[in-house]
């Protein structure tokens, strides 16, 4: 069941991959461990802090398709390598202006950043999967876990030094560009070969990256928009509910980010293993019932241990879902894999993003425990059609 890690780590074209991966998720999760600083400094209430969340989303769903064209126009490798050094420098633009009126236009940049970085990266680690037949896409979003767990960690470590958070963000773009520098050395000694021309010119493939989901690609859809939505909601909220609703230690605010994340980095660096022996339906299936019982613990009991325990279920529940999701959109019979994966991506991303928007309303009009109610019907549907739909 590890045999997929060990030969995940001895190819440096599947460790520069997952180098992306974790970087996304690294970042990110220093992100959202600041969102509370964010919401104490413009002095926002849940509300507007959800809507200020919402241009994370525009940015990132309204540039979903040029990023498909300029993948085709500049190649695989070049999106790849142009994603990973930008991602970074955009990390910091948010904490670098001091007027509210400008941080919508930052945090747009900053879901641009994601989305160009998020498809090249998927890309590539599905054009390596056909390349030598191996499953490693359960593996790399395992490691956008991990740098989601380091990540939510890191604030807790530069809190023992007193580094405000400005400075603090500085740090982790020095420590993501170096990471990045990395992996782009590595990216640009990939021979030509060891990727396939992921993004051919079908006369299909030409009308367009992006359709409206029929069929089998309607349900994946629909499963990836209700897992997509617990990612990003738990990823944006869970240290605000730590703070606010559990109103633990300034050291644990990040604590229930970590538990989350942890959970989920192992769920994915084992779904490679555990994917073709259960199937995919039924991993689906399972992820939405722990969901459901790590939910209701957060709500049931807010306080320090059991959240972060609650927090750990739902990101074991929503381990394996992206990977199978990714990957079975690249299947859709009678569709080019990047077309299915370019329309997936634009709900997923619309889910993982949109969704911390929808969990802010809510709780402004009630309370965030209320709010993450939300997750428990979404888990419940996620469940039905998991269970019921044969996935390609």
């Amino acid at each position: 069941m590890l045999s997929h890690l060990k030969v995940f780590f001895s190819k440096i074209e599947f460790l520069a991959t997952g180098a992306g991966f974790f970087l996304l998720g690294f970042l990110f999760g220093n992100w959202a461990t600041l969102i509370p600083y964010i919401k104490d400094y413009f002095v926002l209430s849940d509300a507007t802090l959800g809507l200020l969340l919402l241009c994370l989303p525009f940015g990132a769903m309204t540039f979903n398709p040029f990023a498909a064209k300029l993948i085709q126009k500049f190649g695989l490798k070049a999106m790849v390598r142009f994603g990973m050094l930008y991602i970074p420098f955009a990390y910091l633009f948010p904490f670098l202006v001091g007027n509210l009126y400008l941080l919508p236009v930052t945090l747009i940049l900053v879901g641009v950043s994601m989305t160009i970085l998020n498809i090249s990266i998927n890309m590539m680690a599905t054009t390596l999967e056909k390349k030598y037949e191996q499953l490693i896409m359960a593996t790399c979003h395992g490691l956008f876990s991990v740098g989601l767990m380091i990540g939510s960690l890191m604030r807790s470590v530069t809190l023992l030094f007193e580094v405000n958070e400005v400075t603090h963000m500085m740090i982790m773009v020095v420590l993501g560009l170096i990471l990045g520098t990395w992996a782009v050395k590595k990216v640009m000694l990939f021979p030509t070969g060891h990727v396939y021309q992921a993004m051919q010119k079908t006369k299909d493939d030409q009308k367009s990256k992006f359709t409206l989901p029929t069929g089998i690609l309607l349900y994946i859809v629909l499963v990836s928009i209700c897992i997509n939505f617990t990612e990003g909601s738990m990823t944006d909220w869970a240290s605000v509910y730590m703070n606010d609703v559990v109103k633990t230690s300034k050291y644990f605010i990040g604590w229930g980010l970590f538990g989350y994340s942890f959970f989920m980095a192992l769920g994915r660096l084992f779904g490679d293993g555990i994917i073709p022996v259960l199937g995919r339906n039924k991993v689906l299936s399972y992820g939405a019932i722990l969901t459901f019982m790590g939910i209701l613990i957060v709500i049931v009991f807010p306080i320090t241990f059991p959240s972060i325990l609650g927090f750990g279920l739902v990101g074991l529940g929503v381990s394996c879902g992206a990977p199978i999701l990714y990957s079975s959109a690249t299947r859709i019979k009678g569709m080019t894999g990047e077309k299915g994966l370019a329309t997936m991506n634009f709900y997923a991303m619309g889910g993982f993003l949109g969704g911390p928007v929808i969990i802010g309303f809510i709780s402004d009009l009630s309370n965030l425990s209320m709010a993450f109610g939300c997750v428990l019907i979404l888990a419940c549907i996620w469940f039905v059609i998991g269970s019921k739909v044969n996935l390609p």
